[in-house]
C-alpha cells in the first residue's frame, strides 16, 4: 500500500495525513468512503451466523423495563418488523473471506492493533444506548440508515446497575446521518450513540488498545515461560525455539542464621534472596518481541482452520504458477529476524520472502522471492498449507 497516496476509504486523506491528524484524536466523517458498497452478508446470513456455537453474539433490546442483553448462540430471534433491538456478531471476518477483505483494507495500520470486525444489524430504533469504546473504531454504513450522535465530553460516567455501559450524562455535540458506503472513524473515549432507521446493518472495524496492566502481565508471564526453559520444561511460550532464562536452579541458603525467638515474623534474608533473584531477569527488548509476537499473533479461540491437502509438498520446489495466500484466520508477523505464526515462534528467521507474505498477505509462486526459498522455508511453507494456516491458490 502506498501511504503517501489518497484513498477515497479516507476521504481523500492519503494514510499519512489520516494517522497524523485524526488517529487517536479526533472524529472522521467520509461520505461513500466505499462508493456503491454492498456487503459479503445479508442480514438474513447474519441471523444465520449467530446461530453457530462459534460466533460470538449478543442481543440487545429495550422495553418499558429499560435496557437489556442476551448472550448467542441464537436459535431464534426477534421478528424483524419488531423495532428496538439490534444483534451484535463478533469477529465476522474468521468467518466470511470478503469481510477479512474487507479489514485488509485498513492495513497503514499495524497488524499488531488490529481486533476485529464486528457486524450489527437492527430494526428500526434499535442501538446499544450512548457509550464509548477505549479503542478506535471505524464505522462502516452496509445496509440501511444509522443516525449517530457524537461527544467528546469529558464526563464519561456510566449508570449504575444495567448489563451494558451506558454514559449517565451523555451531551452529543455532532450528529450524522450515515447511509450505505459512509464511515465514520472514532478515536477511544468518543462518545457516541447510533440509532437504526428503518432496517440497518453497520460493520465495526476495531483496533485494539492493551492497558499498561496487560502489557506488564504478559512480560511477567514470558519472563517465567524464561526461566521454566531454563529449569528444563521447555513447554509454553519459548517451545520453538527455546529461549532460556537467567540460571536461578540454586536453591536458598541461610547457613549461620542464628536461632529466633519470633519463628513467625519473616526472615530479612528471604527477603533480599527475592529481590536478587528477580534482578537477574532482562526485562529487555529481546523479551518484549518475544512476548507481543506471540499474543498478537494467538488465533482467537474460535478460529477454524481448514487442514489442507496432505500430499501438497513444496519441498522439491515452488509451482511454477499460482500463489501461496495466508487463511483469512492466519496471523503473521515479524520483528527483525524473528517470524511468528499464529502464537508461535517460527522455526526459521524472517528472510525477505517470508516478511513480504507477511505484509501481502500472498506471495506469488513466480515471485522472484518465491524462487529463492530453500528447502528448509518450503518444508515450513509445507507444514503451514498442510495445517490450514496457508492455501495454494491459482493467482
Amino acid at each position: 500500500m502506498n501511504i503517501d497516496q489518497p484513498l477515497d476509504l479516507l476521504g481523500g486523506l492519503t494514510p499519512q495525513q489520516f494517522m497524523r491528524d485524526y488517529w487517536q484524536r479526533k472524529p472522521l466523517l467520509i461520505r461513500q468512503a466505499i462508493p456503491g458498497f454492498k456487503p459479503s452478508l445479508s442480514i438474513a446470513d447474519i441471523r444465520k451466523l449467530v446461530g453457530r456455537e462459534e460466533v460470538e453474539s449478543r442481543l440487545i433490546w429495550r422495553d418499558t423495563e429499560g435496557w437489556n442483553m442476551k448472550s448467542g448462540p441464537f436459535s431464534r430471534l426477534p421478528p424483524a418488523n419488531r423495532p428496538n433491538w439490534t444483534l451484535l456478531a463478533q469477529s465476522v471476518d474468521l468467518h466470511d473471506d470478503a469481510t477479512a477483505a474487507l479489514v485488509h483494507r485498513f492495513r497503514f495500520i499495524s497488524d499488531a492493533r488490529l481486533d476485529d470486525a464486528m457486524i450489527s444489524i437492527a430494526t428500526d430504533g434499535g442501538g446499544v444506548g450512548p457509550h464509548f469504546d477505549s479503542y478506535d473504531v471505524f464505522l462502516l454504513q452496509a445496509h440501511g440508515k444509522r443516525r449517530w450522535r457524537v461527544s467528546l465530553q469529558e464526563d464519561l460516567t456510566l449508570e449504575a446497575g444495567l448489563p451494558l455501559k451506558i454514559l449517565k450524562h451523555f451531551q452529543p455535540q455532532q450528529e450524522y446521518l450515515l447511509e450505505p458506503g459512509d464511515m465514520l472513524y472514532l478515536p477511544p473515549h468518543a462518545a457516541h450513540d447510533g440509532v437504526a432507521e428503518g432496517d440497518c446493518m453497520t460493520i465495526s472495524i476495531g483496533f485494539r488498545a492493551p492497558t499498561m496492566a496487560t502489557l506488564a502481565c504478559g512480560m511477567l508471564e514470558a519472563a517465567n515461560d524464561q526461566i521454566m526453559a531454563n529449569l528444563g520444561d521447555t513447554g509454553g511460550l519459548y517451545a520453538n525455539p527455546v529461549i532460556r532464562g537467567p540460571a536461578l536452579s540454586a536453591t536458598f541458603k541461610d547457613a549461620g542464621t542464628p536461632a529466633t525467638a519470633h519463628p513467625a515474623a519473616l526472615p530479612q534474608a528471604l527477603i533480599d534472596a527475592s529481590l536478587k533473584a528477580i534482578e537477574k531477569i532482562k526485562f529487555n527488548e529481546a523479551l518484549a518481541e518475544r512476548f507481543l509476537g506471540q499474543w498478537l499473533t494467538e488465533p482467537p479461540s474460535n478460529a477454524y482452520f481448514e487442514p489442507g491437502n496432505e500430499d501438497t509438498d513444496l519441498g522439491d520446489g515452488m509451482p511454477p504458477d499460482g500463489e501461496l495466500v495466508l487463511d483469512r484466520c492466519t496471523r503473521l508477523m515479524y520483528r527483525g529476524r524473528q517470524l511468528f505464526i499464529n502464537g508461535e515462534v517460527a522455526a526459521l528467521p524472517a528472510t525477505a520472502a517470508l516478511r513480504h507474505l507477511a505484509d501481502k498477505r500472498k506471495l506469488p509462486c513466480g515471485h522472484a522471492l518465491a524462487r529463492k526459498l530453500n528447502a528448509d522455508e518450503r518444508s515450513m511453507l509445507t507444514e503451514w498449507l498442510h495445517e490450514g494456516w496457508l492455501h495454494l491458490g491459482a493467482g
